[in-house]
């Protein structure tokens, strides 16, 4: 069995968030915490909450498209997070938590660029979609105490006020995607 597996990779905040929302979806193999899109090579996370390396907290998912397709992936990165605030989701403010997709190939950024031109025309939000949509540059793995933290730490008050409302409205919106 040839499997064939597919990245794309999205900053949409906090990545202790993002991750935990991805890591529900059928088809979806890995996600990693990371940092994507600055200046810096292999930045710490103190370095980026400093704002001066240009990374966004990031997520690679790799993932089956047999399972589940880039569109889809893009459906709930649309709809997870709030596209319309710059640097910023919720309480966590500062361009490393900007909504950025960093397209690995054309149909990536076509696919991005469609659905988010439909978003401002849709009227869904009443502010416009300030997502960056951005050539993928480089992505450095996040430091191992990122990884898997809503799992570890779902019962630490940041995950219960902050992750599992957005764990609550992926299961209501998205329940037929889900493992």
């Amino acid at each position: 069995m040839d499997q064939t597996i597919e990245t794309a990779v999205f900053g949409n905040g906090c990545f202790w968030c993002t991750e935990a929302v991805f890591q529900q979806l059928k088809g979806v193999q890995k996600v990693t915490s990371g940092y994507s899109g600055g200046h810096v090579p292999n930045p710490t996370y103190e370095e980026v909450c400093g704002k001066n390396t240009g990374h966004a907290e990031a997520i690679r998912i790799e993932y089956d498209p047999a399972l589940i397709s880039y569109d889809e992936i893009l459906e709930v990165f649309w709809q997870t997070h709030d596209p319309t605030t710059l640097n910023r989701q919720g309480n966590d403010e500062g361009p490393q938590y900007r909504s950025v997709i960093f397209y690995l190939n054309e149909d990536q950024k076509q696919k991005a660029l469609s659905y988010k031109q439909a978003l401002d025309q849709s009227g869904v939000f009443d502010k416009p979609v300030v997502t960056a949509i951005e050539p993928f540059t480089n992505f450095y793995e996040a430091e191992s105490y990122h990884h898997d933290y809503y799992r570890r730490h779902g019962d630490q008050p940041y995950c219960y006020y902050v992750i599992k409302p957005k764990m609550d409205k992926l299961r209501k919106i998205f329940a037929e995607k889900l493992r």
